[in-house]
């Protein structure tokens, strides 16, 4: 099994101040490697993750060491509620895709392995990729990789799976790095230092799993769950998520609602990034509700 190395991982404990018996909701569970750091140090975990497949990872890794249900983080407040888990000390949320997502879910969600292309982070979600690639016009594709992919070449890509769905439709990954990789065998793309799927495969994802909208709409709704004083606590992977974060943060800050703790977002270290690549894009904010007093410590 393909063991998750948890991302700016002191960063992130430092931040949520972390301490015996005080409560912690990890949002984004994944396999339970923030949630098992926060209970070693005596904190009280619910985790929540959509796939059930990867919560039974986590189930393995925690035991007994957090409470772990299934659902949408953007359900937050039912959640917590219903697990008598309210003004809580500190929320986190990770919202990186897991290595076992990448490596062994078997739905297409990397690139360097030919899959389904379903890209599904939730098994009952009814759109898959291939569903969008075959049936989305080339207008629409073409949007849908330059708002969530920031891909250059969105009208030549559009252009080129429409092409290749008229012969035969989209099954696999490898369909899709074929054609990608046909527009994109281009002088600056060999000096790209990202394989040139990369931004199609994170378009295709993002929209299969509706998650800049999950991540506009659980933010407010996890700021009620915190306590006076509790912090949240976001990691997020590339500038569409970071840019929602910042913004919201912003507004809890210019409302007098919340501090934030990271003029700038933290970064991981060389070091990380050498141990753990899949870390290099990640971004950590921080805000605290505010209480009586606000202050930075």
């Amino acid at each position: 099994m393909a063991i998750h190395k948890p991302v700016l991982l002191k960063e992130a404990l430092d931040f949520l101040k972390v301490e015996k018996g005080k409560r912690f909701i990890d949002a984004t569970v994944g396999e339970g490697g923030h949630a098992l750091a926060i209970a070693q140090r005596g904190g009280i975990v619910l985790g929540i993750d959509q796939d059930p497949r990867i919560l039974e990872q986590a189930k393995r890794s925690l035991g007994n060491k957090a409470v772990l249900i299934q659902g949408n983080f953007k359900e937050i407040e039912r959640i917590a509620r219903e697990n008598i888990f309210t003004e809580v000390d500190g929320i986190l949320m990770d919202l990186g895709i897991s290595s076992w997502h990448l490596k062994e879910s078997g739905r297409g969600f990397s690139f360097q392995k030919d899959e389904p292309l379903d890209m599904r982070a939730d098994p009952n979600l009814s759109v898959t990729a291939a569903d969008l690639l075959n049936g989305l016009t080339k207008n629409e594709l073409k949007e849908l990789f330059q708002k969530y992919g920031e891909e250059e070449r969105a009208p030549q890509l559009a252009a080129a799976v429409v092409r290749a769905r008229s012969l035969k439709p989209f099954r696999t990954t490898a369909d899709l790095v074929g054609v990608v990789e046909k527009v994109r065998r281009t002088k600056d793309a060999r000096r790209d230092r990202i394989h040139p799927a990369t931004k199609i495969f994170q378009a295709l994802r993002i929209a299969v799993n509706d998650e800049v909208e999950n991540l506009r709409s659980v933010l407010p709704r996890a700021f009620e769950v915190l306590g006076a004083g509790g912090r949240l606590v976001v990691v997020s992977f590339h500038s569409l998520e970071d840019r929602e974060v910042k913004r919201f943060f912003r507004q809890m800050e210019e409302q007098g609602r919340g501090l934030v703790l990271t003029e700038k977002p933290l970064t991981p270290t060389a070091a990380e990034v050498a141990q753990n690549p899949q870390s290099r894009s990640a971004r950590l904010r921080a805000i605290k509700r505010n209480g009586r007093l606000a202050s930075r410590t």
